[in-house]
């Protein structure tokens, strides 16, 4: 599934002879899990409607998702309700639990197959939240996830705030149980890239179980530290649409794809193609609106106004582009502007069938440059081309 049409991904990225330095040889598939629908949802101001959670899973287990967290249905009715809808027709859904029997019939109702059971194990997290002990987080964890294995469910675990544990306790909780993946969330998003390659290369030396890694953005690093993480051996990366999330949102799905990608030696089930798509939905969905300048799928990832990019990207976009945006459906864009040259003006007259002479392009350019606003859509182009 990581081809698209007949040409693997991997012809879409140009990079240079250094791209790929610094990650282990002999890679494999990464597992994607995306958490849009749940821990998106917990982006301050956003609630998905029943309707708009199947939506989005849909697109997302149509784009080769692996594990898609639908929701946690122990927080309302309305919510299990919502998860046991989308479970009948897709057989790649996850619930979140905390390490209580409750939490985990609530996800045994939602008809889960897979459970994502969490809780605290950081010092801070314990005393300050759960009020408990070492002893007693360890005692929950153990009986929770026995409790979940009993009902025949696949279990992720997750050490909440893992980088601020203890790396005694974390070695101990996790040489001690026996689940299908440990996740090591960044909770508050501490870690740099460098930190997290070394954490997971520490965690790696006291188990062989399937690594996964969920990194939050409050330091603007959620793509790099995942991509650090998966260099040092991580095999799974829980990951958002766009990047929602709480506080400064999750490490964005179509960002950490096209790294790995771009930067790994290694392939994903999803399909790239389906990402703008999917991104466009997320973004009426949710009413998060994406930074022009965002990588990948904001407005302006494959936009060009400078005269010298221009013309680079017209003799040869690889001049300019890192990536074909081609492998996400998206068309570049040529915008005419302040800091435009003759080529573009060109490029665009050309591919609306206008053509003209190079006086003209030079008075039509003298035109815009001196005009106050700093681009200039087709329309005000055209009546420029009717006026000189």
């Amino acid at each position: 599934m990581y081809f698209y049409g007949s040409r693997s991904y991997g012809d879409f990225f140009n990079m240079g002879e250094y791209s790929r330095i610094g990650y282990e040889t002999d890679r494999k598939k990464i597992n994607i899990f995306d958490t849009t629908l749940r821990d998106g949802e917990q982006t301050p101001g956003v609630s998905f409607n029943m309707e708009q959670k199947y939506t989005i899973a849909k697109m997302l287990y149509d784009a080769g998702v692996d594990i898609i967290e639908a929701g946690f249905p122990a927080v309302s009715d309305e919510e299990l309700k919502t998860i046991k809808h989308i479970n009948y027709d897709m057989d790649n859904i996850c619930s979140l639990a905390r390490c209580n029997k409750n939490d985990i019939d609530k996800v045994i109702e939602s008809n889960s197959k897979i459970i994502h059971l969490f809780i605290a194990t950081s010092d801070i997290h314990m005393k300050y939240k759960l009020n408990k002990t070492r002893d007693q987080v360890f005692e929950s964890i153990i009986n929770s996830i026995d409790y979940a294995r009993s009902h025949g469910l696949t279990i992720i675990f997750s050490p909440e705030d893992a980088t601020r544990t203890d790396m005694d306790f974390l070695k101990h909780i996790i040489s001690s149980i026996k689940v299908e993946t440990v996740n090591f969330p960044d909770t508050i998003g501490i870690m740099n890239p460098m930190s997290m390659y070394y954490f997971i290369n520490k965690i790696k030396e006291f188990t062989t179980t399937n690594i996964s890694i969920h990194c939050h953005n409050d330091f603007g690093l959620a793509t790099a530290n995942t991509l650090a993480g998966l260099m040092a051996g991580a095999n799974e990366a829980q990951l958002t649409i766009n990047g929602i999330g709480e506080r400064a949102g999750n490490a964005s799905l179509e960002e950490v794809v096209s790294s790995i990608y771009g930067f790994l030696d290694s392939h994903t089930n999803i399909r790239m193609e389906k990402l703008y798509e999917i991104s466009k939905y997320v973004t009426a969905a949710s009413g998060i609106i994406p930074q022009k300048n965002k990588a990948i799928i904001g407005e302006n990832a494959f936009s060009h106004e400078a005269g010298i990019h221009v013309h680079g990207i017209i003799n040869n976009p690889k001049t300019y582009e890192a990536i074909n945006p081609e492998v996400f459906g998206i068309n570049r864009r040529i915008v005419i502007g302040k800091h435009s040259g003759k080529a573009a003006i060109k490029y665009i007259l050309e591919n609306k069938g206008i053509h003209k002479t190079d006086d003209e392009i030079d008075n039509i350019l003298k035109i815009i440059k001196n005009r106050d606003n700093k681009t200039i859509d087709d329309e005000f182009l055209l009546e420029v081309i009717r006026n000189e």
